[in-house]
């Protein structure tokens, strides 16, 4: 199957990147249909698709300013557009976004797939789980990409029944900004497989940027994620507090505020954050800073602020 022949497209997962990837798949032109586990489930994702769907209108909106800032690779392959053409993407993004279907059933979210992302939990068990029945109602020549930030693909290949069609395909968070798509083969990944990875990447706005080899966390939270750890840990032994060690990281670096550490865990969303300090060995030692790191990420969850979708994090969010 060649890219030109891709034309419906299933993800599975409505959550934080579920929601930004299906929007942007969306917003390309492509029939979307999200997969998700109960009518419950749906009901969650609706405020989310909602939010994100502001964000791409608020882009796009910003673009008009002509700061160089505001221009989103993702939206757009041109920087100078005149206002009429954005609104013109404007009314694309919402007439796009408005068709995405959500759906329960496997056979009606999948039946008909030539390409199928998955965004479900970080829960081996779970994608073990999710990957073993959804091999059950696959078409043939469908494609199974996963955007899993922590898991490498090899670990599931067999589970999907379609080794040589399944690979990992991860993105960054604010997708329509921040345009990457890194690509993850596995042993048994084709190329034909690989080659139609990276040209779908593109096709949808990204920026495809391809692994030699597996990588746990690949090659963004492999940079991301001991930077996070850092932060976190500043303020779970007392070092600093969170406005701080922010501060301390945008005039010493001159990154803008929204790239702090602390802005992007909230961006991110902290049940995420979470789990893959968790998953550090030192968790399961009281006494060491990961373990009060562990204990400070769950205390803002426990309290239901999960980040930006919530509307409260480390920072309140209108």
């Amino acid at each position: 199957m060649k890219v030109e022949d891709v034309r419906n497209v299933t993800v599975a997962g409505g959550g934080t990147q579920g929601s930004q990837i299906a929007s942007q798949i969306a917003y390309k032109g492509y029939n979307v249909t999200v997969w998700v586990r109960s009518e419950e489930s749906i009901a969650r994702a609706m405020p989310r698709f909602e939010m994100v769907r502001g964000q791409y209108l608020d882009a796009l909106e910003q673009m008009k300013s002509g700061d160089p800032g505001a221009y989103c690779r993702g939206l757009s392959d041109e920087r100078d557009l005149t206002p009429e053409q954005i609104d013109e993407l404007k009314a694309q993004a919402e007439e796009r976004l408005d068709a995405i279907s959500f759906v329960v059933d496997y056979d009606i979210a999948f039946g008909n797939a030539d390409v199928v992302v998955e965004c479900i939990n970080e829960n081996p068990a779970e994608k073990t789980a999710f990957y073993t029945e959804l091999a059950k109602h696959l078409p043939e020549r469908t494609v199974l990409l996963t955007d899993s930030s922590t898991m490498l693909p090899s670990m599931f290949a067999e589970a999907t029944g379609r080794p040589d069609r399944f690979m990992s395909f991860h993105f960054a968070n604010q997708i329509w900004r921040n345009n990457i798509t890194e690509l993850m083969r596995q042993d048994k990944t084709s190329d034909e497989t690989f080659e139609l990875a990276k040209d779908f990447a593109k096709a949808i706005g990204m920026v495809g940027l391809p692994l030699n080899k597996e990588q746990p966390g690949y090659i963004l939270n492999t940079l991301l994620i001991p930077w996070l750890k850092a932060a976190v840990g500043l303020v779970a032994d007392g070092v600093a507090d969170v406005e701080t060690v922010d501060l301390t990281w945008t005039l010493a670096t001159g990154a803008d505020p929204m790239q702090s550490p602390f802005r992007k865990l909230d961006r991110i969303g902290l049940p995420l954050a979470w789990k893959i300090i968790g998953m550090d060995p030192a968790a399961q030692n009281p006494d060491s800073t990961v373990a009060r790191s562990v204990a400070l990420l769950k205390s803002y969850i426990d309290a239901g602020k999960t980040g930006v979708a919530a509307g409260e994090g480390f920072y309140k969010y209108e």
